[in-house]
């Protein structure tokens, strides 16, 4: 582990005005809140913060980035609080902090519909601070560094996370040597053999030929040396998983592979850069369809390049990329280059995109997406495309994904005109709407009043804002037919439980399945996408515990010393599943609190009181209480049927008291004993179904600190 005076010096290489002050006590704040920690490897867990921050200061960023990394876990992982962040270091970096520790609690390697809803989020992140995602972007990377230390199964999710989520999103942001590096060691997790079978490939082909790096940026040299550009050439072989990928899209050999080599080429001007191109092209055979220049036409996140590939020595192809020393700054640091720092002071790099820009580019046509399934297709094709460049008819330019057709070109321009497309022009020539546009094409979309969209269109758009577009416009055109078809087949699923498909219940469903309303329900339900059993479960669903060895209720919290004793704190009634944290009382044990306790305030002082704690993973018996403040109609057997369905779902009620009663409704607190968190959100859902619940809430009541007995008092 550095110590702080060489992470300071990283910074002052280029920052001399950093304020050395402020990082060091950030070093010192976080080794504290991280003592006794430890890693999976045995290292201190400090270690990790440290390692985090010193990468951001190869992308040269600011104090309060590399601030906040250095405390991107003390919130999450340390009695450390929001409130003491942003006392000691200011609420700029708190707000970081706490922005990094939303998006740790992100499951994002979760099932589809909540992965694009934390996907969703994860934007709304980007949105507010970029910088963010730098911070979490730099800690998968060390994590990904050390992910050895890991349990097989727990690196295999964390290098599928990495390779659907974080390394296209790197790229996204033009940061691509953080994208290769990640892609590289989530493969080597992923297939280990094929990664080390192309690196022995390239070991065996380097043995029989040479170093044709060092031959090939010679003869480049001797090239900008004739021509008198001044100019530096660079070389390398690429990612092993970046081959790997080429060979799966052609479906080619290692030794069928020709383009494994790219080459730079760094000039002092925009113009040499295309006297550089001139250049290459005269001495090498220029490889038709490889030319991009994304000069003249920069990419979102601000990349600007020249991109050829020729055959050169004994014809194998070589990619080159040409461009400018601050182009090339753009292209290795992407978004970041907005807050990186040159000899203390922000630098000034014309090339660098505002990111707040950059972000609502990427974001807006996603904003009006119910549907989360649709949009997280829409942000990983967005991710994933590469760009062509065309024109409409009047010269503007439209920036669609490699692949794009006519249909995806007419969505780009405005919805209005992509429902009514019936037909094409590509550079004045009537083409099918299935045609791939090419770059510098002129793109004329013929349109038709009454037009609608067909379903075949779904396999010709390649875009995401073309294929929902159209998906929207199928199920209106459908919607009524399917919300009748929808409530036949709800009736006969409640029935199939006894239960009725009644307007709250539908309601109910629509909020567990995170959909916008009981029409919308219906509306899948009659499409077939949805299944009536899936509507049905989103309610009531089968509580059984699964098969296994329950928890001992009496071990039921880690992180307690041998023999202690612990009790669940009566003013938040913490549950399995949530997060909690211990305070130690003497001579009477350790009291557990949910960690957004209102009574945690009271110990903020008191920091030596404070219990790392979780609970056991696995299931647990229906030993923990909980209250239920509930408001039920006034009628004959109205409390019975609420009492059976809680029985229904294996919940059991230890008490009922009632608050208020009134002519038409009664309100209660009702006492249940439950497993876990889960357990009590989906007894609340099938409450919240019931037409006779007229509210439902989780009752909290805060008690004085001395009378702080808990429902159960267990030994460790």
């Amino acid at each position: 582990m550095i110590s702080d005076d060489d992470l300071i010096a990283l910074v002052r290489n280029y920052n001399p005005k950093t304020n050395e002050a402020l990082i060091r006590a950030a070093y010192k704040f976080g080794g504290e809140m991280h003592e006794g920690q430890k890693r999976h490897s045995g290292e201190p867990y400090f270690t990790h913060p440290v390692a985090v921050a010193a990468i951001l200061t190869e992308q040269q960023l600011d104090d309060a980035t590399i601030i906040t990394a250095l405390l991107h876990d003390t919130i999450e992982d340390t009695k450390a609080s929001y409130k003491m962040v942003s006392d000691t270091f200011g609420e700029e970096i708190a707000k970081l902090v706490d922005g990094v520790t939303k998006l740790t609690n992100l499951q994002l390697s979760s099932v589809e519909t909540k992965q694009a809803e934390n996907f969703r989020k994860l934007f709304m992140a980007m949105s507010k601070d970029m910088r963010v995602i730098l911070v979490k972007l730099s800690d998968r990377l060390h994590n990904m560094r050390t992910i050895r230390s890991m349990r097989p199964e727990k690196q295999l999710q964390k290098a599928r996370e990495t390779m659907d989520i974080f390394a296209l999103l790197a790229g996204r942001m033009g940061m691509q040597w953080m994208r290769e590096e990640l892609e590289d060691l989530a493969f080597k997790v992923l297939n280990p053999e094929a990664r080390s079978s192309i690196i022995r490939r390239f070991i065996t082909m380097q043995r029989e030929t040479g170093d044709v790096i060092q031959r090939i940026t010679g003869d480049m040299r001797r090239e900008m040396e004739k021509a008198g550009i001044e100019a530096e050439v660079f070389g390398r072989a690429k990612k092993p998983y970046s081959i790997w990928r080429k060979m799966q899209e052609k479906d080619q050999s290692f030794s069928r592979l020709s383009d494994i080599y790219g080459f730079r080429v760094i000039t002092e001007a925009e113009e040499d850069c295309y006297r550089t191109l001139g250049a290459i092209h005269q001495r090498w055979r220029a490889v038709p369809g490889r030319f991009k220049d994304y000069i003249s036409q920069p990419k979102t996140n601000g990349y600007r390049s020249i991109h050829t590939t020729v055959s050169g020595r004994d014809g194998k192809r070589v990619e080159v990329q040409i461009r400018t020393g601050q182009m090339h700054d753009v292209a290795e640091t992407g978004v970041a280059a907005h807050w990186s720092y040159r000899d203390g002071v922000r630098g000034k790099n014309p090339f660098a995109v505002d990111p707040a820009k950059w972000i609502a580019q990427l974001t807006e046509q996603f904003d009006g997406e119910d549907d989360h399934e649709d949009f997280l297709e829409a942000v990983k094709l967005e991710m994933y495309s590469d760009q062509v460049f065309c024109f409409t008819p009047k010269g503007e330019v439209v920036k669609l994904p490699r692949g794009a057709t006519p249909i995806d070109f007419a969505y780009a321009i405005h919805t209005r005109i992509g429902n009514a497309c019936v037909g094409a022009k590509v550079d004045n020539m009537r083409v099918p709407l299935w045609t791939r546009i090419k770059n510098g094409q002129s793109v004329d979309i013929i349109t038709a009043e009454g037009q609608t969209p067909q379903t075949t269109w779904l396999e010709i758009a390649t875009t995401g804002k073309a294929k929902t577009a159209i998906r929207r416009s199928l199920r209106e055109a459908d919607r009524e037919r399917f919300i009748t078809l929808g409530r036949e087949l709800a009736r006969s699923a409640f029935a199939h439980v006894r239960k009725k498909a009644t307007d709250k219940a539908l309601e109910a469903a629509a909020k567990q399945l995170r959909l916008g309303s009981a029409d919308e329900v219906l509306a899948r339900l009659g499409s077939a996408e949805l299944t009536g059993r899936e509507v049905v479960q989103a309610i009531y669903p089968d509580l059984q515990a699964k098969p296994g060895k329950v928890v001992d209720a009496r071990r039921a919290v880690i992180g307690l010393l041998p023999g202690q004793k612990f009790e669940r704190a009566k003013c938040c009634e913490p549950l399995p599943g949530e997060r909690i944290v211990g305070i130690t009382f003497r001579g009477q044990g350790v009291v557990v609190h949910a960690i957004d306790c209102a009574r945690l305030v009271d110990y903020e002082n008191q920091p030596d009181r404070w219990l790392d704690l979780h609970w056991h993973d696995g299931s647990h018996a229906a030993v923990y209480g909980a209250t239920l403040d509930v408001t039920i109609g006034n009628d004959a057997g109205v409390l019975g049927r609420i009492c059976t369905l809680i029985g229904e779902t294996q919940a059991n009620i230890s008490d009922l008291e009632f608050m208020d009663r009134k002519p038409d409704f009664y309100r209660l607190l009702i006492y249940v004993e439950l497993r876990d968190a889960q357990h009590l959100h989906t007894l609340v859902g099938a409450l919240a179904a019931e037409s006779d619940v007229a509210a439902i809430e989780r009752h909290r009541q805060p008690v004085p600190v001395e009378a702080h007995a808990a429902s159960s008092a267990q030994t460790a």
